[in-house]
């Protein structure tokens, strides 16, 4: 008898215990209380720095914000989207976890907003490997060095700026001097197995003129595009440049030659400014406040090679020069944190001079590292050459400049016509690597002969 009873009861708790699993656990939710512009003040839960939010609307929909900073219990956050339906006392909901995507080889050919959400008119990205937005660093002595030159198809860079597989380097100008251009050449034209470009607070029109004018059917295949236009929130174009790295980092990691162009470094320094003074951070240097300077290093550390055998990430950044100022604070950070700086002159672009590389205005660091002896000591004849013409080019059109006085001077204006021809070269012109060495070897070989 004691056991028929204990059989349906048994039954039963068991049923009980599984039900409670469907009952919704309480969640804390804190609430908002102000709204300043971006920025949002919230109350009312713990606030973690960095942590994800979900904030309710007016109109029933969540829009998701996150930590930026707080003051006591009153946390600041602000929103990934565009702002629209707040009100005070919505819901501020907790997300669960780290920030984190899903990446594969399904990536390669799509253009992504910074949450990894598809712009273009393929299917939404499903499935992939979950990947942390946040990679651990790497330790500076296990990281591979720079040693095997990278073909970009620039003959100027080729030849005399030369680029090593898994170094950074940056294209310095103002703005209208052709660094879209120049960029746009080096993705067409540079061997690599992935190309990640990030379009970063730029003009929205130029995400499609990139794709459909400087991605051909082959560079599309292996491209993955990441946009965060200027009408983005700041956050959107930090998450944005964020999730470049990321995928530049996860195919690295798998043995890949990674080729990372961003545009533009400064973009996202001024994000990163309009986020610090909306907390109530000092200016500091013409009004950039002191946390741009300490982020920018941890950003452009992530690129390189890494302690893996195969596989490398090369980053080319754009940085504008505001006024055609080369003292520009991000400038002068960046220049400082890079491994090279490719410096884009209005003067020689003003001239029809393109690409308007200034060469003895830029330099590659790894250069001596990743090329032969004889190449780069060619390369440094054709700077003292050139460098020498610029010294008595003003004086040519006076009479001032007298030939027969100085034989280096002679040679170096005699060659000018020659040397300026190197340097040019049409967007739609492909020099590699070894094209580039020959014609700057014969280019020195034929004033030998000359003279």
């Amino acid at each position: 008898m004691t056991n028929a009873l204990s059989l349906p009861l048994t039954a039963r708790l068991h049923d009980a215990m599984a039900s409670l699993e469907a009952v919704p656990v309480a969640k804390v939710t804190g609430r908002l209380v102000k709204v300043n512009g971006l920025m949002l003040q919230a109350v009312g839960c713990r606030f973690k720095l960095d942590q994800r939010f979900l904030v309710e609307t007016a109109e029933g929909d969540m829009i998701e914000a996150q930590v930026v900073g707080f003051d006591h219990t009153i946390a600041y956050l602000m929103p990934i989207r565009r702002l629209g339906g707040l009100f005070a006392g919505a819901k501020v909901i907790p997300l669960e976890g780290d920030s984190h995507v899903h990446l594969g080889h399904h990536w390669l050919g799509r253009v992504v907003n910074g949450l990894g959400e598809v712009l273009d008119d393929g299917a939404p990205l499903t499935g992939g490997e979950r990947v942390s937005l946040d990679p651990q660093p790497i330790n500076p002595l296990k990281r591979r060095p720079v040693d095997t030159p990278l073909d970009v198809g620039v003959r100027a860079i080729n030849g005399l700026l030369t680029v090593g597989k898994g170094q950074r380097i940056g294209l310095m100008a103002g703005s209208g001097v052709g660094k879209s251009v120049l960029m746009g050449m080096i993705t067409q034209n540079t061997e690599a197995d992935v190309i990640v470009v990030g379009l970063i607070g730029e003009r929205g029109r130029e995400v499609r003129e990139f794709v459909e004018r400087n991605l051909t059917p082959e560079s599309r295949r292996k491209a993955i595009i990441i946009a965060a236009p200027a009408d983005e929130s700041p956050l959107m174009r930090l998450r944005a440049t964020l999730l470049c790295h990321r995928v530049a980092e996860y195919f690295r990691d798998k043995g890949k030659d990674v080729l990372l162009l961003m545009d533009s470094l400064t973009r996202y320094a001024m994000a990163q400014r309009e986020i610090a003074l909306a907390l109530g951070e000092p200016p500091a240097s013409r009004g950039y406040p002191p946390s741009v300077f300490s982020i920018l290093p941890q950003l452009l550390e992530r690129a390189g090679n890494s302690e893996h055998p195969d596989g490398s990430l090369t980053a080319i950044y754009t940085v504008l020069a505001e006024g055609d100022d080369q003292q520009d604070p991000v400038v002068d950070s960046a220049r400082a944190i890079l491994d090279g700086h490719v410096v884009l002159s209005r003067q020689l672009a003003e001239q029809g001079h393109y690409p308007a590389i200034d060469i003895n205005a830029s330099i590659s660091r790894c250069m001596n590292a990743c090329t032969e002896k004889p190449h780069h000591m060619i390369a440094n004849q054709f700077r003292q050459c050139y460098a020498s013409y610029l010294q008595v080019k003003e004086l040519l059109p006076l009479g001032g400049y007298q030939p027969g006085q100085d034989p280096e001077l002679d040679r170096a204006v005699m060659m000018h016509p020659q040397l300026k021809a190197y340097l040019l070269q049409g967007a739609d012109e492909t020099l590699d690597y070894s094209q580039s060495l020959t014609q700057l070897a014969q280019l020195f070989a034929s004033e030998a002969t000359s003279s």
